[in-house]
Formats: structure tokens, sequence, C-alpha cells
């Protein structure tokens, strides 16, 4: 009986304590919340104030954030930006693929491929050193004035290949890195149940590379999603070539301001699926 009740004891005992930590915890996590709350008030105000009350506000304001002139341009503006979006869904495929056979040949180990081995090197230092502008300008220029049959004139195709080429090389040495990364062992283990070489990378080694290197790929993808805009330099109307024009008609800048938001539709999703795509991978490997 006295077994009994002292072991009841020592169980209140436990959970008098872990309910005790609980609301420990409790209390410093309001805290926390109000020091949140309370100094993002503060910075954010001081913010606020210090725009709102500046002498140039008004102008900037009638400039910038007119009302009229965004609710006028921002159907030309909307209808540029799914060429934007349709562009970047195509050249995303196109650089995934690209970026893949290219770090599947830089991390071949066979002698023959050696030449092959040397060019995917080449296209990655070259493509990589090119600022992507001066690539739109000259695959943009340069291919319609060869004028030979069979290639492509159209400006968006070929801001398209520019783009593709840019960042393939980028998303090559991504790709690499995150096949580097896996452990040697896993592959000679593949090796070691009968699997071939081609099967050890196809089954083993890639997927486990492409889940280490997901984050950075979707940051390569955010910024082309940017870079998308570049195209206008070829003369497509695209929504910053669009919003461009208006502004220039009009001397007023709040088209421009309808263009970044509609930018900000698609990057800001894509930024937060980065974070929640880097957690759960600092999750698995922890």
């Amino acid at each position: 009986m006295d077994e009994r009740s002292s072991g009841g004891a020592a169980a209140r005992l436990t959970g008098d304590r872990r309910a005790a930590r609980e609301a420990a915890r409790a209390r410093r996590s309001r805290r926390g919340q109000a020091i949140a709350a309370a100094s993002s008030v503060v910075v954010l105000g001081g913010l606020a104030a210090l725009v709102l009350t500046s002498p140039g506000w008004p102008e900037v304001r009638d400039t910038f954030f007119s009302w009229e002139a965004f609710k006028d341009s921002f159907p030309g503006v909307l209808e540029g930006f799914w060429l934007d979006v349709k562009l970047f869904v195509i050249v995303e495929l196109a650089v995934l693929v690209l970026g893949l056979v290219v770090a599947l040949v830089r991390t071949s180990g066979a002698p023959a491929l050696f030449p092959l081995r040397l060019l995917a090197a080449a296209y990655c230092d070259i493509f990589r050193g090119i600022p992507t502008i001066l690539l739109v300008y000259l695959v943009g220029f340069g291919i319609p004035a060869l004028q030979l049959a069979g290639l492509p004139t159209d400006p968006v195709v070929l801001g398209g290949v520019a783009l593709a080429l840019s960042y393939g090389a980028y998303v090559a040495e991504v790709y690499r890195a995150g096949i580097v990364s896996v452990h040697r062992g896993q592959r000679d283990a593949a090796l070691a149940i009968g699997l071939t070489e081609g099967q050890a990378m196809r089954y083993v080694i890639l997927p486990q590379a492409v889940r280490r290197v997901g984050p950075p790929l979707l940051n390569d993808f955010i910024s082309l999603q940017k870079d998308v805009a570049l195209i206008s330099i070829l003369g497509p109307q695209e929504a910053f070539r669009i919003a461009q024009i208006d502004a220039s008609s009009t001397f007023n800048y709040t088209p421009l301001i309808a263009a970044a938001l509609l930018y900000l539709c698609v990057t800001v999703p894509l930024a937060r699926l980065v974070d929640r795509v880097g957690l759960g991978i600092g999750g698995q490997t922890r």
C-alpha cells in the first residue's frame, strides 16, 4: 500500500513539474510575441512616418502610386505578364533537362567521354561568365544575322534560348554539387547488390542529389522568373516593356509598380516554398 501511494505521489510530482515547465514555456512565448509585435510597430511605423512626412512625398505619390494610372495600365501589363509566365515555364523545363545532362557528363568517369566532359566544363565556364543580358543580345541579334535556313528568328524564342543557355550552366553546377555530395558508399553499396553504374546513378545517387539541391534550384528559378523581363530588349511586348512604354508616354511610373506587383505575386510564393523545402530537408538530415 505504501509503495502504491509513494508511486502515485511521484507521478503527481512529475506531472506538476511538466505542467510548470509548459506554463513557463507559454509565458516566454507570449512575451517573445509581444516584444516582436512592439518592435515591428516601432520600426515599420517609423519608416512609414519618415516617408509620408518627407517633403517630396506628394510628388512621389502622384508619380509612382497614382490609382488612375494603375487602373489604366494594369490590363495591358497583365496581358504582357502572361507571356513572361509562359516563357518562364518553358525555359525552366529546358534548364532542368539541360543542367542535368551537363552535370551527368561532368561527373562521369568514363574515359571515352573525356571530350564531352571538356565541352561541358567549357560550357559552364563560358555561359556562367557572360552576363545574361549580354547573352540575350548576342543570341537575339547574332543568330538572325547569320541568315541560315532553319534557325529561329522569333525574338521570344531567341530570348528563351539565351536564358536557357545561361541558367543551364548555373543549374548544371547545382546538380553536380548535389551528385558529388552523395557519399561514395552509396554507389559502392548499389554496385555490391548487382546494379550497374547507370542504375546506381538513376535509382540511388540522383534521388538523393535532387532532394539536397532543391532549395538552390528554386532560388535559381526565382532569379529566372525576374530575368525573363530581359527579353524586352529584343522587342517582345512583355510586362516590363509594356509598363515602360506606358510610363514613357505619360511620364507617370505607376505602370512599373504594377509590373513589379505582378512579379512579386510569383516570386514571393516561390521564396516561401524555398524556405519550407529548406526546413524540410534540414529536418531530414538532422
